[in-house]
């Protein structure tokens, strides 16, 4: 059995990591509450030029632009967004589980973009080819941040060692639910509901081209900001309840180990009660 020092000793140890969890845990939702507003402001504007872009791209194709085009050569390129830190509870490896599943149920010629350190990591462990690696844009990203690896894309996909590009990445839902998800971005899926176009057709001023070559690159980059903006709103919730979970569990450790303290603490009494008592006798 431990002495008394020995759980006291314990008790200091887990009121220092509760003291930590604790604040780590209000940290994390002040962080929450920026990420969470980010993300649903821009989540209409993304669903609106993904609108767009899937009704042009069912009444066009490669002749209008080469990112609209079905490719059937070149390899599948996967964009993987995690973080650089962890103590965010079960969302890296959701995540990453959810994507080596992919991989391994779709086999074929593939390469990752890997976003954030946990991810890299993971797909160095599973000897996945790695294509290159961006560190975690940080707690505030911006859309300019988001331009290099967009231009990475694009011109994979362009300059044909691309044959599709898909993302994935942690979905915000709520506050207790962040799920891992998988989207498509290159080639531009055509909508399947094209009845609201007139005759199936735009008036494009000047031309098709020229409109979808400042459209299309945007597009790309909207995506991948709003995917994001969504894995950073998942982490920092995931981060608060791990961390809140993590607080209560410390509590209830220091409430088991004051038991314990006080039952040692009354044996070490009683034990000397009868010590007392026994040299008493004795003389």
């Amino acid at each position: 059995m431990a002495s008394q020092r020995d759980i006291r000793r314990r008790i200091g140890a887990v009121r220092n990591i509760k003291q930590i969890t604790r604040a780590m845990q209000f940290v994390a939702a002040s962080k929450l509450r920026r990420a969470q507003e980010a993300t649903l402001a821009s989540r209409p504007y993304s669903d609106k030029i993904d609108e767009v872009l899937a009704d042009l791209a069912a009444v066009l194709g490669a002749e209008d632009h080469p990112l609209l085009a079905e490719r059937t050569e070149g390899k599948r390129l996967i964009v993987l967004l995690t973080s650089d830190r962890g103590l965010a509870g079960p969302l890296h490896t959701n995540i990453i589980r959810f994507a080596a599943r992919e991989i391994t149920e779709h086999t074929g010629d593939l390469s990752v973009v890997s976003v954030g350190r946990k991810g890299r990591d993971a797909m160095r462990r599973a000897r996945v080819p790695l294509e290159a690696h961006f560190p975690g844009f940080g707690d505030r990203p911006t859309f300019a941040d988001i331009i290099p690896l967009s231009r990475l894309v694009t011109d994979a996909f362009l300059g044909g060692q691309a044959s599709r590009v898909d993302i994935f990445y942690t979905k915000f839902v709520s506050t207790l639910v962040q799920r891992p998800s998988l989207d498509t971005i290159l080639p531009v899926d055509p909508s399947e509901d094209t009845e609201g176009i007139p005759g199936n057709q735009f008036i494009f001023e000047p031309d098709p081209a020229t409109v979808l070559t400042q459209l299309l690159p945007r597009y790309v980059a909207t995506r991948l900001f709003q995917a994001v903006l969504e894995s950073r709103a998942s982490e920092e919730s995931s981060r608060m309840v791990a961390m809140k979970n993590a607080t209560e569990n410390a509590e209830e450790l220091i409430e088991d180990l004051t038991l314990s303290y006080n039952k040692v603490r009354q044996a070490n009494i009683t034990r000397e009660m009868i010590e007392i008592a026994s040299g008493a006798q004795a003389r």
